[in-house]
């Protein structure tokens, strides 16, 4: 059975770094590079209106001649977000982010952002299942109890 979003929020923590969409796109690559993460959630009096991603730089400022000093958030960021719960399956998300091409997925529960799961916790997530699944047809091949 594959594993919950629940489950890879327990391991990974459910940190999410969120900026407004009235700062400006520099601001915005200020904070992913100072967290380490390759994307943000955009937030306007507390409610989730976008995510800002390294892709919405690289085609929407870098490819455009715009000076990321100048450009908001707001004109920028992906506003149409695919959203999961903690209760959805790993596959099911995987299948969300291949379909939709999207790197990252924010985890919603009673309309309030609880996480942010990437294709990266998604895959890892997959193989170690796979990982664990393989270790036991091993033993079961082995005749191991």
């Amino acid at each position: 059975m594959s594993k919950s979003i629940a489950q890879i929020l327990k391991i990974k923590g459910s940190d999410v770094w969120s900026i407004s969409s009235d700062a400006t796109v520099y601001d915005a690559l200020v904070l992913m590079a100072e967290k380490g993460v390759g994307a943000l959630v955009v937030i306007d009096k507390g409610e989730l209106v976008g995510i800002f991603t390294e892709r919405d730089h690289a085609r929407k400022v870098d490819l455009e001649g715009r000076c990321s000093q100048k450009v908001a958030v707001r004109q920028v960021m992906s506003v149409d977000i695919c959203y999961i719960t903690p209760q959805t399956s790993v596959d099911e998300a995987m299948s969300i982010v291949t379909e939709s091409r999207r790197r990252h997925l924010p985890v919603m529960e009673n309309g309030q952002l609880v996480g942010l799961a990437s294709i990266g916790d998604l895959v890892k997530a997959s193989l170690d299942e796979k990982d664990f699944v393989i270790k036991q047809l091993k033993k079961y091949i082995k005749g191991d109890p």
